[in-house]
């Protein structure tokens, strides 16, 4: 992806141009509303072979890659020196009952083992279950994840910093209503990091785009 990204979300912009003379460009979405999280970073793009490996990962059961993914992860941490705790994102329990795992645990228990950091997965939770994000436009994704998670213990976070795991970022809606729980609670920042972001055409290489053109 461009090294051009907005300083919030991480969205990467066409043209390293952006942020020649503002680092701290943020991009349209965050200047209009600014997420709830303090800062997220997505690491790969979410195209081929990635693409594949994560849909194998997360809905043929392949758990075996788990490793290897939470690896390319680690591979690329930004500084996380002041993080009290980890949280992957909740899945809600008819969801979990149904694939049996949790692949943003899974990811998460390896990097907080890397980074000896606390992996916390029973206090935020999905109280809602929600139609999965990809069936949905990015307007309805919005609409579907208000108020779908909730914080269990409150006590247990209040003033403390915590790093949310997830496997891709799309729209962003799913990290953010995350850490709009947490910061309500009384944690203190919130950020989060994703092993894949969905990106647009005009930033997919054209070699991909045309060995893959319905993926984008």
């Amino acid at each position: 992806m461009p090294d051009a990204r907005c300083s919030r979300c991480d969205r990467p912009f066409p043209s390293s141009i952006a942020t020649t003379y503002s680092p701290n460009y943020v991009c349209q979405p965050c200047a209009e509303r600014a997420p709830s999280y303090t800062k997220a970073w997505t690491l790969y793009p979410y195209m081929p072979p990635l693409q594949q490996a994560i849909r194998l990962f997360k809905y043929q059961g392949k758990v075996s890659l788990a490793a290897p993914l939470a690896a390319l992860m680690i591979a690329r941490l930004p500084p996380l020196d002041l993080i009290d705790m980890i949280m992957p994102v909740p899945l809600h329990i008819e969801r979990l009952r149904q694939r049996e795992f949790n692949q943003s645990l899974l990811l998460a228990d390896h990097i907080g083992h890397s980074l000896d950091i606390p992996v916390v997965y029973t206090n935020l939770v999905r109280t809602v279950p929600t139609p999965a994000q990809t069936t949905l436009s990015r307007k309805s994704r919005q609409k579907n994840l208000r108020r779908a998670f909730a914080v269990r213990r409150p006590d247990a976070i209040v003033n403390r910093r915590i790093l949310l795991i997830d496997d891709v970022f799309t729209t962003g809606t799913t990290v953010n209503e995350c850490a709009k729980a947490l910061r309500k609670a009384g944690s203190a920042d919130v950020f989060a990091l994703t092993l894949g972001r969905t990106v647009g055409p005009d930033i997919v290489p054209d070699r991909i785009l045309a060995q893959h053109p319905y993926a984008f």
